[in-house]
């Protein structure tokens, strides 16, 4: 599945992380453990296994999302749609090996009569949304990473 590159606001960002795709993979796709390392998030829980069609349910920073896994591929690749105040998401995240590590992706569309409406308070909200949880995810994987060693 792919985001909607007609949606109104479409962002994508990518950070370069020193450890490997599975480390990545095993916090991130950790749904419940958010709001252990992303302050963004007060709130996370997924509903039975990590699979497709999965549901599961999230606060950031203060709005409740529902979210659906729609495409997962084990330490390359995760998908979601989502829901929240009106608005309609899909969120791609892709972990891309590189020499030092691993370069991770995220790509995320966001459409709504209330997006459109406001499309640059959305982009700028979203920009910094994503900037802060690609950091925050480089931090707790080199730091687990480096614990390690």
């Amino acid at each position: 599945m792919e985001i909607n590159t007609s949606a109104p606001v479409v962002v994508c960002k990518e950070i370069k992380i020193r450890a490997t795709a599975e480390e990545v993979w095993r916090i991130h796709t950790n749904i419940t453990g958010w709001k252990h390392w992303h302050p963004d998030v007060s709130e996370s829980k997924l509903e039975g296994e990590l699979a497709v069609g999965a549901v599961f349910n999230w606060k950031s920073r203060g709005t409740k999302i529902t979210s659906t896994i729609r495409e997962l591929e084990p330490n390359r690749r995760i998908v979601w749609s989502g829901k929240a105040g009106g608005a309609s998401a899909i969120h791609a995240w892709t972990i891309e090996p590189n020499g030092e590590g691993v370069v991770l992706k995220t790509e995320e569309s966001l459409e709504g009569m209330m997006v459109g409406l406001m499309k640059g308070g959305a982009l700028r909200k979203l920009e910094t949304s994503l900037e802060g949880w690609l950091i925050d995810l480089k931090n707790e994987v080199e730091m687990e990473s480096n614990g390690k060693n």
